[in-house]
């Protein structure tokens, strides 16, 4: 089984998506393993706490600082520097994080621990429409 989700950003941040992946794998009711792969360079995914809010906000900001735009002065070594200050970084930022997950499936819900979810990140500021791959074989 196969299908896409389109996740909307408006920003920097981590962004929910597990409800449609449940609502997607409930229609399944079958055991498997669960790939999701994000279909861009400058955004990635992550499973992380979904309890706390403080908790996605407090890893975008880590993110900005471990990883700033290209006005900042610490990043004056980048060359790609065309598309905006923020594309590069964007894209050391994916390189550091999963783009792809991969999740087990029993009975069409998927054996993720209590306080976990699954996140977009995304690391540009303008808005983004983010093209997510489901795959459960």
């Amino acid at each position: 089984m196969q299908t896409s989700f389109t996740i909307m950003t408006n920003g920097p941040g981590l962004y929910d998506f597990t409800r449609e992946v449940n609502l997607w794998l409930s229609e399944a009711a079958q055991d498997g393993l669960l790939t999701l792969f994000i279909q861009h360079t400058s955004a990635s995914l992550l499973i992380q706490e979904n309890c706390d809010p403080e908790v996605q906000t407090d890893i975008a900001e880590f993110l900005h600082r471990l990883v700033p735009p290209t006005t900042d002065p610490s990043m004056h070594y980048l060359t790609h520097v065309y598309e905006s200050p923020d594309d590069m970084p964007g894209h050391i930022k994916a390189a550091l994080l999963p783009v792809s997950l991969s999740v087990p499936v029993r009975a069409g819900a998927m054996l993720l621990g209590r306080w976990q979810g699954i996140y977009v990140v995304e690391h540009r500021s303008a808005p983004h429409s983010r093209q997510v791959v489901a795959h459960l074989s």
